[in-house]
């Protein structure tokens, strides 16, 4: 008999437990960015502790060192003399539809949201597991592209658009095209920081490259809720639909290149043409997930390509990417529940690949 204690991650949290593999989850907390909410989850970790007299195998945790949910897994690991695991985000989130599914095999993992922290202690969101078990690898991913101003370019949309110029090699143009929108001051300070590498970390996240998209097009400039300029893009690329045009993104060594797509988003954000804009990068970024997922499952013996993350309540992208990976007799793998494709279902994932490295322990006498 094995129990494990998730307590999830930042972003809609929900803890849970898993007593043999049957996961219950705790109602959902919202973002631990209050007081309210990180005590709402500690008094959840206690019930669900108490439904178990208090004794877990080990205590699962995002790999994030300055969540709430994560000190409190660590502090509850320690007093309760268990193993605390951490769990990479994107892995947990592909873990816990393998989890719906009750599939223990190896699967390639598409996962796609805004941020997650990555083995290599990086910015992560659009990615490519081989998820094995314990173990997971990741095989492909987007383009990587620089946050200028850091957590600040997530707010605020026309920076990833400025990042996105960047990557295109036209800096240059910068001011000229964001200062009319956003201030002369504060386009030049941007492409100062892109300019001189300064505080840009880089990130491969999908809902980064939405933001950039939503900023070259004029559709966003700042935004007061996550995934705003996401939702706005798709609600265009919906109604506008496809005129057939195609701008494919490069898929080449593991990395998926999405310049193509955004040389010509500027092209038509100049022209006021951010629908077409919209269903254009939609398809862009479906068909380049579909083509590096595809390549995984080659390389690997592999059928099944589960889609987990908060991208996926994006119907637009989704529909598209579940038809390609179809037209290539792939099986899309995805949870029943549409809540479960972001951080709410977290928790689930963190405590399947914790109880696969519990089994991996040597027994002790």
């Amino acid at each position: 008999m094995s129990c494990v204690l998730a307590t999830g991650a930042f972003l809609k949290n929900v803890a849970g437990l898993s007593v043999d593999g049957r996961f219950t989850a705790s109602a959902m907390h919202g973002d631990l960015g209050t007081p309210e909410a990180c005590v709402a989850l500690e008094a959840s970790v206690s019930a669900l502790l108490d439904g178990v007299h208090g004794r877990v195998d080990a205590v699962a945790h995002d790999l994030h060192p300055d969540f709430h949910s994560t000190r409190l897994a660590l502090a509850l690991a320690a007093e309760l003399g268990v193993p605390a695991i951490g769990v990479q985000h994107h892995a947990a989130h592909v873990a816990a539809v393998m989890a719906e599914h009750g599939l223990d095999a190896p699967v390639i993992g598409l996962a796609l949201d805004g941020f997650g922290l990555g083995d290599d202690g990086g910015a992560w969101g659009g990615e490519v597991l081989l998820l094995d078990g314990a173990r997971h690898r990741r095989v492909a991913r987007l383009l990587p592209l620089a946050l200028p101003g850091g957590d600040r370019a997530a707010q605020e949309p026309w920076r990833m658009a400025a990042a996105a110029l960047h990557a295109l090699g036209r800096c240059a143009e910068i001011e000229e095209r964001l200062g009319p929108v956003v201030g002369e001051t504060a386009a030049r300070a941007v492409f100062g920081l892109l300019k001189r590498g300064l505080n840009c970390p880089p990130t491969s996240s999908a809902g980064r490259w939405f933001d950039a998209a939503a900023g070259l097009l004029g559709v966003s400039v700042r935004q007061a809720h996550e995934a705003e300029a996401a939702i706005a893009l798709e609600g265009l690329a919906a109604v506008y639909g496809d005129d057939g045009e195609i701008v494919a993104a490069v898929v080449k060594d593991g990395v998926v290149d999405l310049r193509p797509v955004a040389a010509r988003l500027v092209e038509l954000g100049a022209e006021g043409q951010a629908a077409r804009g919209a269903a254009l990068f939609h398809r862009a970024l479906a068909d380049g997930l579909v083509e590096a997922a595809a390549a995984a499952c080659a390389a690997h013996g592999l059928r099944r390509v589960a889609l987990a993350g908060g991208c996926f309540f994006n119907r637009v992208l989704s529909a598209r990417i579940h038809a390609g990976l179809a037209a290539r007799d792939l099986e899309p793998l995805r949870p029943a529940a549409l809540a479960d494709c972001g951080d709410a279902g977290l928790a689930r994932g963190q405590c399947r690949v914790a109880e696969h490295r519990l089994a991996e322990l040597p027994e002790t006498a």
